[in-house]
């Protein structure tokens, strides 16, 4: 595994919720070799933290701020808390509720 790993917290605003936003997101994750979480939100957004090397990690943002699930609108992407991180800090990619 890269020694350049990183962490970074993800806020996507837009037509987001009921368009399978969460399940692509899970699938591009797991694609990229990342590990995390995406979760809906009470207020229309969708929100997560995505782990990995730090090139993958870009190819997330970029995913997650211009493509999406093939029905969302993305308005705004928010990347927050972006560190480096000497380990995973979980594994797999899930969908919290």
């Amino acid at each position: 595994m890269s020694s350049d790993l990183c962490s970074v917290d993800f806020e996507i605003h837009g037509h987001v919720q009921g368009v399978c936003f969460r399940m692509y997101t899970e699938k591009e994750g797991l694609s990229l070799g990342c590990v995390g979480w995406v979760k809906n939100t009470n207020k229309g957004t969708v929100v997560g933290q995505v782990q990995g090397p730090r090139d993958k990690v870009t190819e997330m943002k970029v995913w997650l701020s211009k493509e999406g699930s093939p029905s969302s609108r993305i308005t705004r992407a928010v990347f927050t808390n972006e560190k480096s991180i000497p380990s995973l800090e979980m594994s797999g990619f899930g969908t919290r509720f």
